[in-house]
């Protein structure tokens, strides 16, 4: 407790010791400790819902205990007994950070522990008052003494409870962080310690299917920022908060990392479920478009996490701002290749590419937009020219000047596929510069 709450409280006391009406008002208060437990209990429960709502089922019974400890602790002090450090303050509100239960609604059944408190108190001082002069300065005195009691167990609670609160966070974290660890990065299965940390996280289920995660900012310098990581990995969380999926979530690498796992199948007798990955992204597709996001495909045990791993990481690599949310089995398979290849495909491009590229930007992009709607079209020119709206002999003409540049027939298979690839290897190259830039 702090020197400020010992000094204010032992001023309060004071007062209250000087008084000759005091033994009087601690007689009329133990011999109505019954009475004011009840009401205490029952104002609490009627001015705060959360009490009685709570599924915990430790709540209502350390409510009950709780209130009658703070009659017996005040009874002390006005009794004579010295100021002490509220160890039992302190141990409800361990007990109440580690129940997860909400900070104000505690601070809030004090201050209508103070109503009761200070009602019962004023009516034993009434009572031992000799004149009203008297019954003016000791309800001043019993008021001091309520506020300031009721103040004191309310920084220390706080203080107690956020710092249990932040413990079990760093706990937790350190947990988390080993599990995500394990799983990323794969492990012995002969490994007994390892195998006992999954079992206890519930992640040796075979009945399970995975799928991995990774999210982070457009900008990836934000991510560099704990608090700015920490707040999109909270902000990822609560949006799947409705999930039915369980999720195991941490910042790793500058990226927020997830795990999620969900029931394969409900016996051996039924069908498997295989959209884990696909629910997912239908919910990720929510998060602002300030965030890139990869998804794994997924897979039926904690073996191949790993794997998923790398899925979501490729996935990750080929979002942008136009395609924020990338599953891997969506990739296509050409553009894929083209990204593996990187830049050691780049340097083996055919000597009229750049030729070619500098001629479609000066149609404006036309020259590849013809390629790709003749592509889609089956290689059929009335319908490629339908689709993009003009005339078949537009189609001739640019496919003629795509011929003279490169010296590849588009209407013929091979040429066309050489051509598309060459196309897709600028269109993948301008993407991982619009990201890095």
């Amino acid at each position: 407790m702090s020197d400020y709450h010992t000094k204010t409280l032992n001023a309060a006391l004071r007062l209250l010791s000087d008084s000759s009406f005091l033994p009087v008002a601690v007689k009329h208060l133990s011999n109505n400790v019954d009475a004011i437990n009840k009401e205490l209990g029952e104002a609490v429960l009627a001015e705060i819902p959360a009490f009685s709502e709570s599924n915990n089922p430790e709540i209502l019974p350390d409510l009950a205990r709780h209130g009658p400890e703070h009659t017996v602790e005040i009874l002390r002090l006005l009794g004579g007994g010295s100021v002490g450090d509220f160890k039992f303050v302190q141990e409800h509100a361990r007990r109440r950070a580690e129940q997860r239960f909400p900070l104000e609604t505690t601070l809030h059944a004090y201050r209508c522990g103070h109503k009761v408190f200070s009602r019962w108190m004023r009516e034993a001082t009434l009572t031992a008052a000799s004149s009203p002069k008297d019954a003016t300065a000791n309800v001043a005195a019993v008021a001091d003494f309520t506020m300031e009691y009721t103040d004191t167990i309310s920084t220390i609670f706080a203080s107690t409870y956020l710092a249990q609160s932040r413990l079990l966070a760093d706990v937790e974290g350190d947990q988390r962080a080993e599990l995500l660890t394990i799983l990323l990065d794969g492990y012995d299965e002969s490994d007994g310690r390892v195998a006992k940390i999954l079992r206890n996280a519930g992640y040796l289920d075979r009945r399970q299917s995975f799928c991995v995660v990774l999210a982070q900012s457009v900008d990836p310098a934000e991510m560099l920022n704990p608090n700015r990581a920490r707040r999109l990995a909270d902000a990822i969380d609560k949006a799947l908060q409705r999930s039915a999926a369980r999720r195991l979530i941490d910042i790793r690498n500058n990226k927020v990392t997830m795990v999620f796992s969900g029931v394969r199948r409900v016996s051996g007798w039924t069908a498997p479920h295989t959209e884990l990955a696909k629910g997912i992204k239908t919910k990720l597709s929510m998060i602002g478009n300030a965030v890139l996001i990869g998804i794994s495909d997924d897979v039926p045990s904690t073996s191949r996490i790993p794997t998923a791993h790398k899925e979501a990481l490729l996935a990750l690599e080929l979002a942008n701002v136009s395609h924020r949310v990338v599953q891997f089995s969506e990739i296509p398979t050409q553009r894929l290749m083209l990204h593996l290849a990187g830049e050691e495909f780049q340097r083996a491009l055919p000597p009229w590419s750049d030729e070619f590229y500098v001629a479609d930007d000066k149609a404006k992009g036309v020259l590849i937009a013809t390629l790709r709607a003749y592509a889609n079209a089956n290689m059929n020119v009335l319908k490629a020219a339908e689709n993009l709206s003009v005339h078949a002999n537009t189609i001739y003409s640019r496919l003629r000047k795509i011929y003279d540049i490169t010296h590849l027939d588009a209407k013929s298979f091979h040429p066309l596929t050489e051509l598309l690839i060459v196309a897709d290897c600028r269109h993948h190259s301008a993407d991982r510069h619009i990201r890095e830039d």
